[in-house]
Parts: structure tokens; sequence; C-alpha cells
């Protein structure tokens, strides 16, 4: 299944999916959970069918001797879960329509939790399914029809995908509500990419429903390792968000846990210096954690409590961002990194907060800093930070350095309240912390990936132009063939206003310039810094070539447009069947033709775009500080002149965009909008005083 498809079946589902919620009256809330269940048990069904010859042979084989074993121990072995028949999706898809599918649903969740580890049971939703099927009785089995659309052969990393693309749909359903279990798989897919936990042991104390796991694991497959390289230890306190998150882990075959627990209170792995891997994105800013929970807990106290300084004796923590900052770091082993996102205030926070950031800066475990844009999470618009620490950094030239980027400008809009990363915005921003690290060859490896994309985007333009350019010429030639012979069959009237127009006579003149298509050579291999330079220039030629022949394809169709319109009204006639012949009635045939040339051609320069961005500011394959962007902090400059501060805007500054504006011209633009804005005090004056006497006279 490819990307487009995937996409496709995910809306779709989607959009079937809502609209029964909407048709039954119900919440996002009341309805993601079941509604989950559902596609965990189409998963189900599907990895189960996959094994099923293999499980059914086995026991055959074993049935009667020594060896013998029952199916479902056969069942777990090899798929993970066994399947009895009152779970399966096609018998619940034929249900009878007399018996209560939501009591059929309650059945078959229990029969897959009968055959689970311990740690797998009362995980999937069961009661839920009454709540829905009380308000609507026909929603569960629509529900179920609309699952059954999932291809029995999609592999359980089609499921992963869709499994938290509704959970993202239902956040962003439920707004700020929403925040607390889904962090935008952006987000984490760009803290995966800079820790890079390609095995060991991942840790997240607020796992939400397991998000980070799911990206770690993409990662991991992404780069050819095994799944079986990492085991997950998530915590949650909310008990639904605790169970979405090991159904999250069931979905996508990972090993690991999940503990509902709070996190302030229990150490359920005794997490001390024990992972590889920490990610998480914890609640901002809570203010209701006691120092009695935390002052005997190591995992807290090593650098210190954020609490009231001087006199102030009462049992409370100030704010738990660094209790949080202080968990992730000491659950770190020697050569583990953390990712995780904070509030910017956290950055330049003061009091005791100040001195516990002292200390861990001085650690030398803060590897890099990135601001980002505002609008990335469902929560709330408020602007974050993704902090990274890294335990081995002590031991490279980085020991003393941070690097800081400013990510803020780096984004695309999704709507008018939400934003993204999208796959080339999260490999350029880790492009820049893999040049930092030294690693220049995985730069070049990214540049390269680009050209090849590119080089393919370029292949589909010759194609999309040809079919475009002469189905453009097709219709000039038709539209004056159907002149020539139609002319004679207007009379009186009509052939009046057919003169009068001028239509004929335009048409006549219609010639369409010849176009060629610019070319650029396919280039192979290209791997060092000076050939991708090269080919980037030439590909900056081409691409202005392409907006340039674009234009004039742009022209040539609206002329065509036009006339074709003039003499649809004025030249057709109504009873002429050659006009329809001549395809003189197909333009939005013409339109679409236009709609895959933009496409071909905007890929190019999507390619193009990236390439710019990596190699304009990086123009030797080697890190260098960028205003506005990214800049390296040494010791002196982050703890002397900066006072530890680890905002990004206060290292990288601020780029001044050269828009070749002169003295003069500044000066007279400041005096033509001081003069705009006089004339509009004045007439602000103006409406006020007239405003007064009109309401003085209501009362004369």
């Amino acid at each position: 299944m490819t990307n487009e498809q995937l996409k496709k079946l995910e809306n779709d589902l989607w959009a079937s999916a809502n609209s029964l919620r909407a048709y039954g009256g119900l919440k996002a809330a009341d309805y993601a959970v079941p509604v989950l269940g559902l596609i965990f048990l189409r998963f189900a069904e599907n990895k189960y069918t996959h094994y099923e010859a293999e499980i059914i042979k086995e026991y055959e084989a074993d049935k009667g001797t020594r060896m013998e074993r029952s199916l479902a121990s056969i069942a777990l072995a090899k798929c993970g879960f066994y399947l009895p028949d009152h779970a399966r999706y096609d018998y619940l898809l034929t249900l009878p329509g007399d018996q209560s599918m939501a009591k059929a649903l309650r059945q078959a969740m229990e029969g897959i939790e009968e055959y689970q580890d311990e740690k797998f049971k009362d995980v999937l939703p069961k009661e839920a399914y009454f709540d829905i099927e009380k308000k609507k009785a026909d929603i569960l089995p629509q529900l179920l029809k609309t699952f059954s659309d999932i291809p029995m052969d999609a592999t359980g990393d089609i499921f992963g995908k869709i499994y938290e693309y509704f959970l993202g749909e239902f956040a962003m359903s439920e707004g700020q509500k929403g925040g607390e279990f889904f962090t935008p798989t952006s987000v984490v897919r760009f803290i995966v990419e800079v820790i890079e936990p390609y095995a060991g042991k991942i840790y997240d104390p607020a796992c939400g429903s397991g998000g980070m796991f799911v990206q770690s694991a993409t990662f991991v497959q992404e780069a050819k390792h095994d799944l079986s390289d990492i085991y997950v230890y998530g915590q949650e306190y909310m008990g639904e968000t605790a169970r979405l998150a090991k159904m999250n882990l069931m979905v996508n075959n990972i090993r690991g846990e999940i503990t509902e627990t709070n996190s302030y209170e229990n150490d359920p792995y005794n997490g001390l210096g024990k992972f590889d891997f920490v990610m998480a994105n914890p609640p901002f800013n809570v203010k209701s954690v006691k120092e009695t929970t935390v002052k005997n807990d190591e995992r807290f106290y090593k650098y210190g409590l954020p609490k009231n300084k001087g006199k102030n004796t009462n049992d409370s923590i100030t704010d738990a961002n660094y209790l949080w900052i202080s968990l992730f770091a000491t659950s770190l082993n020697k050569k583990g990194r953390a990712g995780f996102v904070m509030p910017n205030s956290a950055s330049d926070a003061g009091n005791s907060e100040y001195d516990i950031r002292k200390k861990i800066v001085d650690s030398g475990i803060v590897d890099c800093m990135v601001s980002m844009p505002s609008n990335m999470f469902f929560t709330v618009t408020l602007p974050a930070t993704l902090w990274f620490f890294d335990k081995q950094k002590v031991n490279t030239e980085r020991k003393d350095q941070i690097l800081f980027i400013d990510a803020r400008n780096t984004y695309h809009q999704i709507d008018r309240a939400h934003r993204e990363w999208k796959e080339e915005h999260i490999q350029n921003l880790t492009a820049i912390v893999r040049l930092y690290r030294g690693e220049n060859e995985r730069y070049l490896e990214l540049v390269s990936h680009y050209i090849e994309e590119a080089n393919e985007a370029t292949q589909a333009v010759p194609a999309s132009f040809e079919v475009f350019n002469n189905q453009l010429k097709t219709v000039v030639t038709n539209l004056q063939q159907y002149a020539l012979d139609s002319k004679a069959k207007h009379k009186g009237d009509a052939l009046k206003k057919l003169n009068e127009s001028g239509v004929l006579q335009k048409i006549n003149d219609l010639v369409l310039p010849e176009l060629s298509l610019p070319v650029i050579a396919r280039n192979e291999a290209i791997t060092s810094n000076k050939q991708q330079l090269a080919f980037s220039k030439k590909l900056a030629v081409y691409t202005t070539q392409l907006k340039e022949l674009d234009a004039t394809l742009k022209t040539n169709k609206d002329t065509l447009t036009e006339i074709w319109g003039a003499a649809d009204k004025l030249l057709k006639i109504k009873t002429d069947k050659d006009w329809a012949n001549l395809g003189l009635n197909q333009m939005k045939a013409l339109d679409e033709l236009q709609q895959k040339w933009k496409t071909a051609i905007e890929k190019v320069n999507y390619w193009f775009t990236n390439l710019d961005w990596l190699q304009s500011r990086f123009p030797e394959a080697k890190y260098i500080d960028v205003v506005g962007l990214c800049k390296v902090a040494d010791k002196i400059e982050y703890a002397e002149e900066q006072d530890y501060s680890l905002n990004a805007g206060r290292y990288v500054g601020i780029e001044i965009e050269d828009d070749n504006t002169s003295v003069l011209d500044f000066k007279n633009k400041i005096i033509t909008q001081s003069k705009k804005l006089d004339k509009l005090e004045e007439n602000a004056t103006n409406l006020g005083i007239l405003i007064k006497e009109n309401i003085k006279s209501l009362f004369v």
C-alpha cells in the first residue's frame, strides 16, 4: 500500500466513523476508546489469519503425541494472541440483527484477554459499547462494516499508522483535553531522529497513549533494526489512557510494559540510572505536587527541589517542570540520551529552578535546545521548547558546548489553529544536529536523497508538459475547424451578433507560440559536496525555466479559455453534434491536465527548495552558526554571558532579510506611512465628534 493509498484509506475511515459519531450524538471522548478497540479487532483478525494455517498445521502435527499443545498456546507463541471463534471479525460482522452487538463485542474482548499475559489483561474496551448501543442500535454494526474496508493484506505497520491517525484526529476533536493523551507525531518523530533509539530500554514516565514508543519502533524498523532490540517502559496516570497505550503496543507489536501510576509518587521500574533513552511530553506547570512526595526520592532531589526559598515552610513544590527535568536526567544510564518537551518559561526560570538548571548544565549533559513554533500541540497555543540530554557528550569535544536551534519559523500550516513539521522539516532540522555532532557524511546522505527525489520528480515533467501543451493545441485546432465548418449555419440575428462580437476573428487569429521544455540531465551517484552543489545550481536554473514556462502555458490557457467561453455562447449551435465530436465540451479535462502539470513542476521545486535550504546555510557540508537559525554556544557564553539561560532566541539572533531598500527609500516609506497615520487619526477624531453629536441629538 502506497502512502497515497494509506492516506486515502485513513481519511475515508475517519470520515465514515466520524459521521456515525455525529449521527449518534456522541462526544469524541465517549467514542474514541471503543472505536480504537474495533480497529484493534480488525488488526487482530488480519494478523491471526496470516498465521492461522501455520498454527493449525503445528497443532495437527503434534495432536495425540506427548508434544501436543492447545491451539491457544501455539497461537500465543506464533502470533502474540489467540482469537476464539466468537472474537473473529467475520463472526461479529454477520451477527444477527436481533442480538446485542455490544454484548458480542464485550465477549470478543474478554475472549482475547483470557489468553493474554497478565500485563495485557483488562486493556481492551468492553462496557463502552453498551453506551453507544443505547444511543443508536445500528452504529456498532455500521462501524464494524466501516473498518472491514481495511484490506485483509494490511500489515501491522498499516494498522499502527491508522491507529495513530485516529488518535490524532480524536485528540484534535477533543481540543485541550486531547493533548493529555497525544503528542503530535511530527514532534515525536523529531525527538526520535535526534536521540536515535535503535536499541535498548526506552522510558516515558508520562506516556499518554504511547506515541513516543510507536515512533521509536518506526525509527528502528526504518533503520533496518529488529523491534526485539527495544523494550519500552511507560507510566501513565489516567487509567483509560494507559489502556490506549497498551493497545497501541499490541497493535504495533512492541515489547514493553505500561503501568498505571502517578510518576511523582511511584517508581515501578526502579528507574534511577536505568534507561538508555527517555522521551516525554509531561504535563506543564503542575503546582499541586507536595514536597513530602518527592524529597526522599533521588530521581527528583539529585539536582535540588523546585521550592520557594526563605522562611516559607509550606509543603509545596513551586512548579513540577523541574521535577520532570530532574527525573529525565536521573533516569538515564551513563550512555543515555533524552528528548522531551517543556514550556518556554522553563528555559529561563529563576529562583530554585535556576539553581537546578545551573547544576544540570554544569554536569555537561545538555546537548541541544530547540525552540518550537507555536500551535504545534492540540492543547493550547503555548510555545514550547525541546530539550535534549546526552550523557556521553562529556566524553567528546562538545562537552562544554550546547547547540541552540530556533525553529519557530519552520513549519507547515495544517489549518488556522494547527501547525506541524513535515518530514523534510524534521530531516533538515535533524541535519543541523548531526553536523554539530560531526556526522557530516549523514548530511551528505540526506542531500543525496533529496537529489534522488528531485531526479525522480524531473522524470515526470516531460510527459505532463507534452499532454497539456498538445491538448491546448488540439483545442485551438478543433475550435478553428468548428468555426470554419459552422460559419455558414448561422443566420439572421445570430450571424449579426457573431460578426459584431469579433469571436470568429479572434479564433482565426489564435496562434499559440511554440514552446520547448527545458532539459536537465539525470545525475547518478552524486555523493561529494562539490557534485551536490553543482547539481543544485543546475536544478535552480531548471526550476526557474519551469516557472517561466508555466507562466506562458497559463497565459495560453487563459487566452484560449476566454475565447472558448465566447464561442460557447455565440458560435456553438445547440443541435450541432460537431462541437462535442471535436471535444469542445471537455474544457474541464484541460483543467485537470494543467493541474497535473503544476503538480509535476511543484514537486521538482519542492525538492529544490529543501536542497537550497540546507546548502545555502551549510555550503561546505560542515556545521556553521547561522544567524536566526542555529548557534553553538560555549561555556563562557551560556554560563557567564547569558547566565545559564537555555532560550535559543538569546543565542541565534534575528535574521534580517535584505530587500534592497535604500536609506532614502526607507525614509520616504516612513514619511508616507506617517501621513497615512495622521489622516486616520483625523478621521477617527471627526468620527468621534459625529458620534457624540448624534447621541446628544437623541435626547434633545
